[in-house]
Parts: C-alpha cells; sequence; structure tokens
C-alpha cells in the first residue's frame, strides 16, 4: 500500500466553482487498488500554499498526483490561464517531499509534453487515468520506470469500468455551500465534430454509457452521506441518441430519488416530450451547446443542425416550464458581417431563455479549427499554444463586430456579453444568498392557470 496525495489545481470559480470529480473518480480506482488515498483541493483550501505544504508535510506521501481542469479561461476579451498555478504546485511539492509529482486532468492532457517540460513535473497521464495511473503506481512502487514519462491510454475504459467518484465530506460541504451542487457523469466520449472541440480526443469518439443503476448508486450515496441533492451532469453531451439518457431519467424514477440536476444538451433529436421526462426525473435547468447563431456559422463549425432546430428545442423547454440557457461564439469560421446581422436577428427569435455570447475561439491542438488556422497562415503548425490563441475570422472587424453584439444586448434580459459582463451580474445573485445555475432564475413563467 501506497500513500497517494490527489491535488485538485483549479482555482477557476466562473461561471461558479466546479467539483473535482476526476480527482474523485482517480480516488476512487487507487483506493480500490488497496492504496491509502488523501484529496486535496487548492481552491477549497484558499488558494493557501502554506495549507499545500502543510498537508503535504502531514501526509507524507509516496506519490503526488496533480490534476489540471483548464489551461484558460477561454476568454478572448478577459484571458486569464491557470498553467501557472500548477507551476507552482509542483515547485511547492519539490521543496517538501521527495515524492515523483504525476500530472493528470483535461488541461493537461491538452497539451502534455509543453505541460510536462512547463511544470518540471515527473510523469504525465494523458486522457483518462484510472487504469493508468494504478498501473504506474505499481510500476514504480517496483522499481520499473516507463519507456516515456507520458502514458497513454491503448484502450478506453468501457462503461462499467468506469469508478464510481469517491466523494469526499469536506470538499462536498465547500461546493454545496459556494456553488450548491456537485458533479456526476453518466457516459465519456463524443461522437460528433464539432471543429473546436477536443472531447473526441480526450475521450474517445463514441459514447461509452455507464449503467444507469450504477449512476443512481453515486447520487443515493452522496445524499446518504454527504446530503448532497443538486448535480451537474458532465456529460459532453448529455442528450445521447441511444436514448441511454431517457434510462438514466427513468432509474431515477423507478427508485423516487428525490433529486435536482441539469445538464449540456445538444439542440437536436430532443422535443417535448423527453423533456417532460427529463422534469419529472428532476431536471431543472439545461445549458444548450448551440454555439453559432447563423446556419452559415453552425455549418462551419461543424454542428450538424440549424437554427430552425434551434429554435423548436427553445420552445419545447418553455413548453415544459424548464429553463434553459444558449451558448454562442461570434467570429468563427465562415463569420462575415451578414452572418453576424443573421446571428444577431435570430438571438432575437429566442423567447424566455438565457443567451451567453463570446467573442472568437480558442485554438487547441489536435481539432480540425486548428488545422483550419495553419492552412489559413493564422499560425504554423508548430506555433506555441499554452498561451491562447484565438481563432477570428477575416471576414469580420473583430471590434465592429463585438461593438454591434454590445449594442443589441444592452438593456436586453438575459443577453449577456461580453462573458464577463454576465459572470458579475451572477455574482451579485451569489452575493444575495443565491445558488446553483443562477441564470436559470432570471428566467420567470407565467402562472399556470388553476383548474
Amino acid at each position: 500500500m501506497k500513500r497517494i496525495l490527489l491535488v485538485s489545481a483549479n482555482t477557476c470559480r466562473e461561471p461558479l466553482p466546479v467539483y473535482p470529480l476526476g480527482l474523485s473518480v482517480i480516488a476512487a480506482a487507487l483506493t480500490a487498488a488497496g492504496h491509502r488515498v488523501e484529496q486535496f483541493d487548492f481552491l477549497a483550501a484558499g488558494e493557501s500554499e502554506e495549507a499545500f505544504l502543510g498537508r503535504v508535510a502531514e501526509f507524507d506521501p509516496d506519490f503526488v498526483g496533480l490534476s489540471l481542469r483548464n489551461i484558460d479561461n477561454c476568454d478572448s476579451m478577459d484571458p486569464h490561464g491557470y498553467t501557472g498555478i500548477a507551476k507552482r504546485l509542483v515547485d511547492a511539492v519539490r521543496r517538501a517531499s521527495a515524492a515523483p509529482v504525476i500530472l493528470g486532468g483535461a488541461g493537461f492532457s491538452l497539451m502534455p509534453e509543453e505541460m510536462l517540460a512547463f511544470t518540471g513535473a515527473d510523469y504525465g497521464i494523458v486522457g483518462e487515468g484510472e487504469r493508468l495511473v494504478r498501473d504506474l503506481v505499481r510500476d514504480l512502487s517496483n522499481g520499473d520506470r516507463p519507456a516515456s514519462p507520458l502514458l497513454r491510454n491503448e484502450r478506453p475504459l468501457s462503461g462499467g469500468e468506469i469508478p464510481s467518484p469517491l466523494y469526499q465530506g469536506e470538499l462536498t460541504g465547500y461546493y454545496m455551500e459556494r456553488s450548491g451542487m456537485c458533479n456526476l457523469q453518466t457516459k465519456r466520449g463524443c461522437p460528433y465534430r464539432c471543429t473546436y472541440c477536443t472531447y473526441p480526443a480526450l475521450e474517445g469518439n463514441r459514447f461509452r454509457f455507464r449503467e444507469p443503476g450504477a449512476v443512481a448508486d453515486d447520487i443515493e450515496r452522496a445524499g446518504t452521506d454527504h446530503g448532497v441533492d443538486r448535480f451537474f451532469v458532465t456529460d459532453s453531451i448529455f442528450n445521447d441518441r441511444e436514448g441511454h439518457y431517457l434510462a438514466f431519467a427513468e432509474e431515477i424514477l423507478r427508485r423516487g430519488l428525490a433529486v435536482r440536476w441539469s445538464s449540456y444538451i445538444r439542440p437536436e433529436g430532443i422535443g417535448r416530450k423527453e423533456i417532460a421526462l427529463l422534469k419529472r426525473a428532476g431536471m431543472s435547468a439545461a445549458e444548450l451547446g448551440t454555439d453559432a447563431a447563423s446556419d452559415a456559422t453552425l455549418a462551419s463549425l461543424g454542428k450538424g443542425f440549424g437554427f430552425e432546430q434551434v429554435l423548436e428545442v427553445n420552445r419545447s423547454f418553455n413548453a415544459e416550464r424548464v429553463p434553459c440557457a444558449h451558448f454562442v461564439m461570434f467570429g468563427g469560421p465562415g463569420e462575415t458581417a451578414e452572418t453576424v446581422s443573421e446571428g444577431l436577428a435570430n438571438l432575437e427569435r429566442l423567447e424566455n431563455t438565457v443567451v451567453f455570447a463570446s467573442s472568437g475561439i480558442r485554438i487547441l491542438p489536435g481539432t480540425a479549427l486548428h488545422a483550419r488556422a495553419v492552412a489559413e497562415g493564422l499560425l504554423s503548425a508548430d506555433s506555441p499554444l499554452l498561451e491562447p490563441v484565438y481563432y477570428r475570422s477575416a471576414g469580420i472587424d473583430p471590434e465592429e463586430m463585438e461593438r454591434r453584439i454590445a449594442a443589441a444586448f444592452r438593456g436586453a434580459r438575459g443577453r449577456y456579453f461580453p462573458p464577463s459582463e454576465g459572470l458579475e451580474r451572477l455574482q451579485v445573485m451569489y452575493n444575495f444568498g443565491y445558488r446553483g445555475l443562477l441564470w436559470d432564475q432570471l428566467i420567470r413563467y407565467p402562472k399556470e392557470p388553476s383548474c
């Protein structure tokens, strides 16, 4: 048995603090392998390096696993990076312990070679780490060093092999107080081909479903052990075409679980009947990956649906009185002054909803957007991307586009641009004691007629 300290390096609070689900799943895998595992959240510890060093000294770990969720906030108008925090924590371990440092997490896996070199960590796990980190700890404990400091999966875990999270009481308490919810995952992977997205590279290009009963067990356990009654489902897309998401809802209803949850929804392939079922099972809100506001820009992003489908899904959510929000990026491939006009007009057609708009799209390696940016001469194939680089269509003047979006949204209820404005307004609600997604509480439905 080895002592393993798992550390969440995430300090992003916007739009709300997010429970480190990946950390808790890795903790479960290592605990099942017989190791003594402690979880430390740098954000929950007040970003205190002193508290972190104190935990290292007290626990005296044989290994330290450091999870990096984000490398930056993907906001071209108010950029914030997080890679420096990971380096600080690695340096702190070096001062206090001889334990090898293993990096992982979605943020690390986006640019593993660069992050390993930048932080000076010993090893890195690319992609899902449950099996790899277990095997790495075993091999290093036996004196066997891997041929490369970067380890990659030869095959992804099946849905049944994905462990249940090991929720930790101190952390659930912190996140229930700060955001009013914890995280949950019903599947991994994504079969869609959005040009900017890294999910297929990180989790695979097909869905791998966990058994609905196993997920419901997670909900019950979190409620019984830690009083958690609200979750965000972190699946890349919740409403899969296979209907697994409906089986999950039916399992909640079968057990009679009193739980509220929200998720990411693809605005296609879901209608009022499905939303009604999800609502009965506790869905309280949905965040829609609309991404663009005109048919031309939707096609350029490889979305696979048109804006009329977005409108129809929005109507269905309104009909069932379930709040939904749309996240839209202007300035991507194919954007012109004309598509901006069309997009702004389309967004006005979305009734009783919230829209968060942003400018430009963060370019990440391995995506079709990156290949397009290279082909268009916006950057070279070997350009460093650890510092954020944004795609903006050559067909628009970015500053003029941003002025037009701001003017169109000014004074409009539930319309937020730039992203920092939306975050500021949500922070006001937080200060008044509201918890949860917050934006969903901005939507008001008329009173239903009494019988």
